[in-house]
């Protein structure tokens, strides 16, 4: 009897810390049509960037849009664009953190934006090398870099992938895959 006892209070345990662990997980899971990456986003270095990621995320915004911009050896950037290369309509802009002492080294998750500092929105990049000219280095527009804001943590060899494919020129735009990187989903883990 003991031991069914403490059985129980073991199971009561474990399933009520996974329920706390999932509910304030950081860890994302962006399903794509080329393979699934798993990121981790920084809430605390980050605070502004990683909510507004998670609205977009929670309102399913990213489902059915593509990675649009591909550079070898740089990186490779989606959220913004659908397979026609029709922008999606985003929320405000928001505040430039990239003052957060996070780099843009690679596998990072950094805020795509203008050369307005403070005009990110939905679109964010994968780098796939250390892009040490794109970290903050001074207050000034052109010093003050890109937001990183996570890291994958899982399917590296997906994001490698993706940044090797062959693209072209589509309504306009340089860079584009000549096959789609679909976002099928980008869900909390």
């Amino acid at each position: 009897m003991k031991n069914l006892i403490k059985i129980i209070i073991f199971k009561i345990f474990f399933l009520s810390s996974y329920n706390v662990f999932s509910e304030t997980s950081n860890t994302y899971i962006i399903e794509t049509n080329r393979g699934n990456i798993s990121i981790e986003v920084y809430p605390e270095k980050a605070p502004i960037t990683v909510k507004n990621f998670e609205n977009y995320v929670e309102s399913e915004f990213y489902n059915g849009l593509i990675f649009h911009r591909i550079i070898s050896n740089f990186m490779i950037q989606g959220g913004g664009f659908d397979k026609n290369m029709m922008q999606k309509k985003a929320n405000k802009p928001i505040k430039n953190e990239a003052n957060n002492g996070l780099k843009n080294e690679a596998y990072t998750l950094a805020m795509a934006r203008t050369n307005d500092p403070n005009s990110a929105t939905s679109q964010f990049f994968i780098n796939l090398i250390n892009n040490s000219f794109l970290n903050y280095s001074g207050k000034s527009a052109n010093k003050i870099g890109y937001c990183v804001f996570g890291a994958v943590i899982d399917g590296k060899e997906v994001v490698d992938k993706i940044g090797n494919l062959k693209t072209h020129t589509k309504n306009g735009f340089g860079d584009v895959p000549i096959k789609n990187v679909i976002i099928k989903t980008i869900k909390k883990r």
